[in-house]
Parts: structure tokens; sequence; C-alpha cells
């Protein structure tokens, strides 16, 4: 034979990955040919049983932990439960004892609901975890202040209910978006979806807030100022999502409109209220300054042209 089977085995692994070069394949599919040692050795790599063998056992062990982990997750969170339940226990017998009824023991029911929201359900949960674990915490937080506003004989629920979801979903509106379930519904539409939940609950407190106070003009009063300021941050959240352009470009125009409004939507407010103001009422108003409109619009001008040529460049010496 013309070359030694230690070369050419040593040649065979990159030989059947096809990562040798032309030539020293041509050799190896020659010596092969002729030596029945190193064909068969060629052989026992191209079987791929060792390799499916080892992939099953991979996943098998990794099977195995899952699940061990997954026990004792759970038991974590069994324990953590009862301990969390001890409070509501303590607190049904004294109820009991003193004769007063359930009172306090469905305050302290509602209360414990809040850390086994954050703690419990996260153990034992085994898949969407923050969709879960955000969920439970924001009905929990409900419960308990539904729970509170019946004790206390008030009629205060609903602006603050409506005041917590709404803060709830500005902190974690964009996670729960990006994580499962959610996203694999919302796809390429999560900003919008975030910004409509924003919305929605903004307004769902807003109008909880004035049935709340309820007084001649509330609403006019109200909606003239939250109108503008939403449309102006999704014209804003628009314009940095979708706009076709360099940070730069949508810097000036987002300035620009700013600054437009700053003015406009001022005069337009005061003229509102000031028409539905009631007879002796003190409205203190700052009066818009046109000099900072012209400002605002200059400096949102000078960034959008600096934008557009560096575009320009760019798109040149692409």
């Amino acid at each position: 034979m013309k070359y030694d089977c230690g070369m050419i085995q040593d040649l065979l692994p990159l030989y059947k990955d096809n990562a040798c070069s032309v030539a020293s394949a041509n050799v190896v599919q020659e010596h092969v040919k002729e030596c029945d040692k190193c064909k068969s050795f060629l052989e026992s790599l191209n079987d791929t049983s060792v390799d499916e063998l080892i992939r099953k056992e991979k996943e098998n062990v990794i099977g195995h932990q899952s699940k061990y982990f997954k026990r004792k997750s759970a038991l974590a969170g069994s324990i953590v439960g009862g301990i969390f339940a001890l409070p509501i226990l303590i607190c049904l017998i004294v109820n009991l004892a003193n004769g007063q009824g359930l009172t306090w023991f469905f305050i302290v029911f509602a209360a414990m609901l809040i850390p086994s929201s954050l703690f419990v359900v996260p153990l034992v949960s085994t898949k969407n975890r923050m969709f879960l674990t955000m969920t439970s915490l924001t009905v929990s937080i409900i419960v308990l202040l539904a729970v509170c506003c019946i004790y206390s004989n008030g009629n205060w629920f609903f602006v603050a209910a409506s005041s917590v979801l709404f803060g709830l979903t500005v902190v974690f509106g964009p996670f729960i978006a990006c994580r499962k379930p959610v996203k694999t519904y919302l796809k390429n539409f999560k900003g919008l979806a975030v910004m409509t939940a924003y919305t929605l609950t903004f307004f769902l407190m807003m109008f909880c807030i004035g049935f709340y106070v309820s007084y001649p003009g509330c609403f006019l009063e109200m909606f003239s100022i939250c109108i503008p300021l939403v449309l102006i941050a999704w014209a804003l959240f628009l314009i940095f999502r979708y706009l076709p352009a360099n940070g730069f470009v949508k810097t000036g125009v987002g300035i620009s409109i700013l600054s437009a409004f700053s003015y406009f939507g001022s005069e337009a407010m005061l003229g509102l209220n000031l028409k539905h103001l009631e007879p002796g009422a003190v409205f203190v108003y700052a009066e818009p300054s046109v000099w900072m409109m012209v400002a605002g619009l200059g400096i949102g001008a000078v960034i959008t042209a600096i934008g557009l040529l560096i575009g320009r460049i760019g798109g040149k010496k692409k």
C-alpha cells in the first residue's frame, strides 16, 4: 500500500466530516479500496447508533434532573405556603375565641395572598411563571383592597383598584408582553399592545376618580388635560417605534411636537377650563411662552436636519 494506515486513520474523521482537502479525500478513497482494516474503521465512524444512544442518555439525564428539581420546588412551595397559612389559622382561632366573628380573618387571609403570589406561585408553577406570578399578585392586591373597603364601610375601592391596576400595568406590562404565553399571541405587536394597555388602564382610573369626586365639570377638566397628554404619548411612541429614520430625525421630530404641544395644547386647555370655571373660583395657570415654543421648534428642526444629513451620507457610503 502506498500510504501508512496510521496516517489514513488520522484522516478518516476529517474525511467523514468533509473537513479535509480534495487531495486528502482522494488519498483516503484510494486507500480504503485496498485496505479492509481502514475500510472497517471508516464504516464504524459512519455508524450513528452510538451518537443516538448518547443523545437519548443525555435527554434521560436532563429529564430526570428536571423532574427532581420540579419536585423539590413543589415541596418548597408547599412548605412556604404552610408557613403563610399559620397567621391565617391563628387569626381564625382568635376571632372565634373572642366571639368577634370572621372580621380580621378575611383581612389577614387576603393579606397573605400577596406574599403567597410572590413566593408560592413561582415555586409551584412549572411554566409561564412570570405571567402567573404577576396575575396572581394583581388579583391578590385587588382582593385585599376589596376586603378592607368592605370592612371599613368605604366607597373608595374602585379608585384604589383602578390606580393599582394602572401602576402594575406600567411597571410589569413590558415584561409580561415579552413572556409566554402572551408573546406567542402578540408576536411583533408587543409595543402596540403595551401602549394600548397603558391607555385603557389610565382612562379606567380617570373614570373611577371622576365618579368618586363627582363635581360639575370634573370630567371636562380631567379629560381636557389627559386626552392631549395621551395623544402626545402615542405620537412619540409611533415616531420612535415606526418612523423609518435614524435616531437624530426621530429626536428632532419629537422635540418639535413637544414644543408645539407645550404652547397650543396649553392654550386650548386654558380656554376650556376658564370657560367652565365657576364664579369666584381661583385658577392658577402659567401662561405659555411663544419664545419657548419657537426655541423648541428650532432645536427640533436643527436636530432633524442633522439626522437627515447623516442618513444621506450613510446612504451614499453604502
